[in-house]
């Protein structure tokens, strides 16, 4: 709900899909709420006008599985080994523009691995990106 306004200015269609109804996971609400603001606003930031940010679940076993998709600019293969290091921005000029530090998905990546969890990124330029993480279920 509180990126709507911000979705709305770039016209990005924001969404939640699941697969399921509801589930418990084992995790600190307020760092997972911090990795899922961070994911949702790079997605509005550097996805297209006129796009989409689409959040989905899926039932994985034991554990929940959390997209975070846009069909923006996409990331080439070249960055996205280095994507989760401290400060590293794949397009200097385009992060200055949008704002930043280059610390948000390091953060994100802390976060995820202090919960014994993963993160990752699909990509490709032009179709956009996809980072993805999952939650042990309680």
């Amino acid at each position: 709900d509180s990126f709507e306004i911000k979705a709305k200015k770039k016209s990005v269609e924001l969404s939640l899909l699941s697969d399921f109804e509801s589930k418990n996971v084992f995790c600190d609400k307020d760092k997972i709420e911090q990795v899922l603001i961070n994911l949702i606003n790079n997605s509005i930031n550097y996805g297209s006008e006129n796009g989409a940010t689409k959040v989905k679940l899926f039932d994985a076993e034991d554990h929940v599985l959390i997209e975070i998709a846009d069909n923006g600019i996409g990331i080439s293969k070249e960055h996205l080994n280095r994507l989760f290091e401290r400060f590293y921005r794949v397009d200097k000029s385009r992060a200055r523009h949008v704002g930043g530090t280059g610390l948000g998905l390091s953060i994100v990546k802390h976060i995820v691995e202090a919960h014994q969890q993963k993160i990752g990124v699909r990509s490709e330029l032009g179709k956009g990106s996809v980072f993805y993480f999952s939650l042990k279920k309680s």
